[in-house]
C-alpha cells in the first residue's frame, strides 16, 4: 500500500492530494476523515488520510473545524484551485517572475493564449479591486470566511495582474521578433 496505488503503482506526486480534494469537493458537508478514507476506498492508512489533509490545510485548499475530540474537514478550492495554487507557489519561489511568466506564457498553445486573453480582459473589466461594481454588497458580514475569501480574492488578482503585464511583454517581444524577420 504506502505511496502506491491497487495495481502497485507507485502514485505520482500530489495524486492523493488530488484524490483527497476531489472526494471532498463531493461531500455534502464537513466531513471525518474516516469518511474520506472510506470514500477512497479503504486501503489508505487513517493516519495517512490525515496527514494529506492537514498538508492541504497548509496549502489552503481545506478548512478543517474541531468536533470534540477530531476534527471535519471541508474543501476551500477544487482541484483547479489546488493547481493555481502549486503554480503560484512555484511562481514566488523564483527570483525572476517575470522571465518565468513570459516563459510559461509562450510555451502556451494559441487557444490556451486567448483563453487567458480573454479572463484578463474580464478581469481587467471587473475594476481595480477585482469584484466590478455589479458585485459589491454593501453590509455584508465580515466573518473570517470573508476576510479569508477577500485575501484571495486579492492575491489572484495580483497574480492577474502580474500575468497579463508577462503576456503583453511577451506579445510585444514576440511582435519585435517577426517585425526583425521581416526585413
Amino acid at each position: 500500500m504506502g505511496n502506491q496505488d491497487e495495481s502497485g503503482r507507485r502514485r505520482g506526486q500530489g495524486e492523493l492530494e488530488g484524490q483527497v480534494l476531489a472526494v471532498l469537493c463531493e461531500a455534502p458537508d464537513p466531513v471525518t476523515a474516516g469518511w474520506v478514507r472510506e470514500r477512497l476506498g479503504g486501503t489508505l492508512a487513517y493516519t495517512t488520510v490525515i496527514t494529506i489533509l492537514t498538508r492541504l490545510q497548509a496549502k489552503g485548499a481545506v478548512t478543517r473545524e474541531r468536533v470534540g475530540r477530531s476534527f471535519t474537514w471541508t474543501a476551500a478550492s477544487d482541484e483547479a484551485g489546488l493547481a493555481a495554487h502549486r503554480m503560484r507557489r512555484v511562481l514566488d519561489g523564483e527570483n525572476d517572475r517575470a522571465a518565468v511568466l513570459a516563459s510559461f506564457v509562450s510555451s502556451l498553445s494559441a487557444h490556451d493564449e486567448q483563453f487567458l486573453r480573454e479572463l484578463l480582459a474580464a478581469d481587467e473589466a471587473a475594476g481595480p479591486d477585482g469584484t466590478g461594481e455589479a458585485n459589491k454588497t454593501a453590509g455584508a458580514p465580515d466573518t473570517r470566511e470573508a476576510v479569508q475569501v477577500e485575501h484571495e480574492v486579492h492575491d489572484a488578482h495580483e497574480a492577474v495582474q502580474d500575468a497579463h503585464e508577462v503576456v503583453q511583454d511577451a506579445h510585444d517581444v514576440h511582435e519585435a521578433a517577426r517585425d526583425s524577420e521581416a526585413r
